[in-house]
Order: structure tokens, then C-alpha cells, then sequence
């Protein structure tokens, strides 16, 4: 019993974490004050003696985005739980960074990307952190301390390899089309539907009312009336979209889906303004130098049209410098203006060229860049006008049928049965329906008006921004031309690079100190 005690004592002494040391300057006896806890650290079995030590590897100093410092070397790039950094991204952001990444060539800074996508800064640098970690792309670090993530040429093949969300993202973008052209063509259809459902019981209901040699007067009377539902399913017919395609003016839209664009319209018009705004802002701040004033920037913002009262008032730039992560700047003659370093510096000088704008000229700087962010005003139907007459003369049908067949019913004495029976349990659907077909097209329309009325006024506000900018007067051109004077552009060359990942660091080491010995050696001579 006291040998087994004495084994597992040897055991748990030799097996038990190192005791770690106080932290230095503690202080001695203030033992009743609580000390930090300590960090956790790894801890290592020590082998028994008289056994071979544990086999031992040289740690890989090399360094790619995502891979981890120290760890031996292996077949891929390994994740906890094999999961793809890219997927947690939103995929207008993904793709954003991923077109501006190409745009500059694969070598790409924070403020490349944020200014060419639009992205605010922090969404950037989540973007290519993600897409660096997942394509094998390293960072470079210059001297005076910028990063610069660098990408291979085959990264999207690379990232579509092993992201899943990406290759399932084009059928679901394509199920969504689909499904949007069946609702389109079953609302328009409903109405064909509706109209024949309720023409064909009012026959029958009147059928039904007289004895036979009536009905058999009125079923050769109304003969030629049978083929008018009939013949509404003309759209069917196998030469009738080929026929639309040479003959119609509007957007690839048949008869059917007519239908649909006169009660619902066809969406907003401006949709992704928000992301063409903060491009436009994005690259226009870039390509200036990163210093810019706030009658520059007027024409990209919802702003109030110029007037005395709103001569002085700048807080409209307040999302630009939360986004970009600007700063404003008193010059010499007191004017303020807005600064955003991180779009001061570049990987690529694709970005802007030549272009540095000092002491020229405004109008001389439009190049690339719209004057001003117009929006595109609302349409209450893409439909041509005899395609909107024809969808109202048939919705109208379709009204005064209902109203008849509601009429019909309640004059019924004897239990409906078969077809009369089916139409009266749907009759308050077809109720709703004709009602709604005329009822949201006319809301829609007062809508329409309004939200044109805005954007006519939006859209003058900043025409006249732009036109100032233009036609500057003597106080607007001096603080433009101090902008152009404190703006600086840095292009972030290969030569400046100290230090990258693509790299062993000792064999980066190794290159500066040959470096400086070969320096020395020019000196001395």
C-alpha cells in the first residue's frame, strides 16, 4: 500500500504543471492583496528517464495570412473545424472587395479597397483579411509601417474551390429569378382565370333559369359568347412571342407579365443607390489626394439646395467622415477642411495616375467621375401604353363580372350545385381580387407622384451643388486650391517593402544585412 502511494506521488510530481513565478514587482508583504491570475500557458510532459526523447521539427517561420506562426508543416492550410472565413462574410461586401481587388491588380491597401467598393474601412480590412486567409494571399509591411495584401492570380479559383456558399449562390440567384417570373405570370393569369370562372357561371346560372328550348336558344345565342374566354388565351399561342419580340418597344416584357407591371410596377429604379453614392464619394476623395472640402462632396449627398442658411451648415458630411474615417483641418486662411489619410495611400498608382490637382483648376478635375449622383425617377409601368389599356380593359371586364355574378347568386332560390356551387365559394376571392386591381395601381399612382416630386428636388439640389463647384467665386476657388495644396498621395512602391510573408524571416534577415554590408562597402570606397 505505502509503494502504490509512493508511485502515484512520483507520478503526480512528475506530471503536474511547472509552478509559474510571482510577477515581478509584486510587492512582498501585501499577501492579503489578491494577485492577477496568471495566463495559460502550454504545458509539456517530461519524458521518464531512461526514455528517447520526443521527436523534434524545426519551426516554419513563415508566416501567410490565416496559417499559424510555429506549426509544422503540412499538406494545407489548416482551420478549426474546416471552416472558410469568406462564408461569414455578406456577399455584396465579398464581391465589392473582390472586384476592387482585381481592378488594382491583386496588390491592394485598406483604403484601395474601401475607397474603389465603397466599403466603410472596417469592412474593407474584415474583406481582405477573410480572402487572404482563404486564397493563400500574404501581407507586405512598408517602412514607414503601411500593410499591403497581396493576392495571387488564380485567388478566385482558389477561394471557389473550397467556398461552398459560392457555388450554391448562382442557383439560388437563379431559383429567385424564377420564382419572381412565376409570380409575375401567375397574377397575370389569375386575371384569365378570373374572367373565365366568372362569365362561364353566369352563363350556366342563366342556363339554368328557363326550360329547355330556351337553354337551347340561349347555348346557340351565346355560341359565339363561349369563344370570347376562349379566345383570351391567345398569349399561347407558339408564334405569339416571337411576334412580341419584333414588334414591342419595352424592356422583354410580354402581355402577361403586363399584367403584373400595371397593379405592381416594376420595382425601385434606384436600387444599389446607396453603394454607386459611396463609390462615387470613395473614389473621388481618392482621387484628390485624400484632402477635400464639403462643397465637393455636396453633389453626392442628399443636401438642401444652396441658400444663405445653408451657406455655412457642413454637417451633411458627417457620414463621409464616419465611414472613412476622416478628420477635419483648419488651413492658413481659416478655412476647414476634411482630410481621410487612410485613402492617402496606395498600393497602385492605377488609382489616380498623374492626377494630383494642385493649384489647377476644379472643372479640370472631373475625369471618371460623375458631377453629381442623380437619381432615377419611378415609372408607374414599363408597359406600353395599348399593353396598359388592354390590362385595364380586361381588369375592368373582370370587375363587371363579379359585380353581375354577385348579383346572380343572391337572386338563387334552389341550392347551387357543380360549377355555380364553385364559383360562390370562391366569389369573395374574386371580390378582393378585382377590387385590389384597380385600388393599389390608383395608391400606387398619388405615390408614384410624390416620391418623383422628391427626387426632381434632390436631384435640382445637387445639379446647383455641382454648378457652384464649376463656376466658383473668388472664396470657394481659394479654399478648393488650399485643398489641392495640402492633398498627398502616397503610392506604396515594391522598393519599400521591409517585410513580408511570403517569406522566411530569417532569410528576409539574412537579405538586410547583405544589404547593409554591400552599403558599407560603397561607402568606405
Amino acid at each position: 500500500m505505502a509503494a502504490a502511494a509512493s508511485i502515484s506521488l512520483s507520478l503526480h510530481l512528475r506530471l503536474r504543471p511547472p509552478l509559474l513565478p510571482p510577477p515581478r514587482g509584486a510587492p512582498r508583504h501585501a499577501a492579503f492583496l489578491p494577485l492577477p491570475a496568471p495566463p495559460p500557458v502550454p504545458q509539456r510532459l517530461r519524458a521518464a528517464p531512461g526514455r528517447p526523447p520526443p521527436p523534434t521539427w524545426r519551426p516554419d517561420v513563415r508566416a501567410r495570412a490565416g496559417s499559424t506562426v510555429g506549426a509544422p508543416p503540412g499538406p494545407g492550410l489548416a482551420r478549426p473545424g474546416g471552416a472558410v472565413e469568406t462564408d461569414r462574410l455578406p456577399s455584396d461586401v465579398r464581391d465589392r472587395a473582390m472586384e476592387a481587388i482585381d481592378h488594382f491588380g491583386g496588390r491592394v491597401t485598406i483604403g484601395d479597397v474601401a475607397s474603389r467598393a465603397g466599403l466603410q474601412l472596417a469592412q474593407a480590412e474584415r474583406a481582405l483579411q477573410a480572402l487572404a486567409a482563404d486564397t493563400e494571399g500574404f501581407l507586405e509591411v512598408s517602412e514607414d509601417g503601411e500593410v499591403l495584401y497581396v493576392f495571387p492570380k488564380d485567388y478566385r479559383a482558389k477561394l471557389a474551390g473550397k467556398s461552398f456558399r459560392m457555388r450554391v449562390e448562382p442557383l439560388v440567384d437563379k431559383a429567385k429569378e424564377v420564382g419572381a417570373y412565376l409570380i409575375r405570370v401567375s397574377f397575370g393569369t389569375a386575371l384569365i382565370a378570373s374572367i373565365v370562372l366568372v362569365y362561364t357561371t353566369i352563363i350556366a346560372i342563366l342556363s339554368s333559369s328557363s326550360d329547355e328550348d330556351s337553354r337551347g336558344r340561349r347555348r346557340r345565342s351565346y355560341g359565339s359568347t363561349i369563344i370570347i374566354p376562349t379566345d383570351m388565351f391567345w398569349y399561347l399561342d407558339a408564334d405569339y412571342y416571337r411576334r412580341r419580340r419584333v414588334e414591342k418597344e419595352n424592356d422583354g416584357m410580354n402581355f402577361i407579365e403586363s399584367v403584373f407591371s400595371f397593379v405592381f410596377g416594376d420595382g425601385d429604379p434606384n436600387d444599389g443607390l446607396e453603394e454607386k453614392r459611396w463609390k462615387m464619394i470613395g473614389q473621388y476623395i481618392s482621387s484628390n489626394g485624400g484632402v477635400v472640402t464639403a462643397e465637393e462632396l455636396a453633389p453626392f449627398l442628399d443636401v438642401p439646395p444652396p441658400s444663405e442658411e445653408s451657406k455655412d451648415d457642413e454637417s451633411f458630411i458627417l457620414p463621409v467622415l464616419l465611414r472613412f474615417q476622416g478628420h477635419p483641418e483648419v488651413d492658413e486662411q481659416g478655412n476647414i477642411l476634411y482630410r481621410f489619410p487612410s485613402l492617402q495611400r496606395t498600393a497602385s498608382s492605377k488609382s489616380g495616375g498623374s492626377r494630383e490637382y494642385v493649384g489647377t483648376k476644379w472643372s479640370a478635375m472631373f475625369g471618371g467621375v460623375e458631377k453629381y449622383l442623380e437619381e432615377k425617377l419611378w415609372k408607374f409601368s414599363k408597359a406600353s401604353a395599348s399593353e396598359k389599356a388592354m390590362v385595364a380593359g380586361l381588369g375592368g371586364l373582370n370587375l363587371f363580372g363579379v359585380i353581375i355574378l354577385g348579383n346572380l347568386l343572391k337572386q338563387m332560390t334552389v341550392t347551387p350545385g357543380g360549377l355555380i356551387s364553385f364559383a360562390a365559394q370562391l366569389y369573395p376571392l374574386l371580390q378582393i381580387y378585382a377590387g385590389s386591381f384597380f385600388a393599389i395601381p390608383l395608391f400606387r399612382w398619388f405615390l408614384v407622384r410624390k416620391t418623383n416630386n422628391d427626387i426632381r428636388k434632390r436631384n435640382k439640389a445637387r445639379e446647383q451643388r455641382a454648378q457652384e463647384l464649376l463656376s466658383p467665386d473668388s472664396s470657394l476657388r481659394r479654399k478648393l486650391l488650399s485643398a489641392r495644396d495640402m492633398a498627398q498621395r502616397k503610392v506604396i512602391t515594391p522598393e519599400e517593402i521591409v517585410y513580408t510573408t511570403q517569406k522566411d524571416l530569417l532569410e528576409q534577415d539574412y537579405e538586410v544585412k547583405e544589404w547593409e554590408r554591400r552599403f558599407k562597402e560603397l561607402e568606405s570606397e
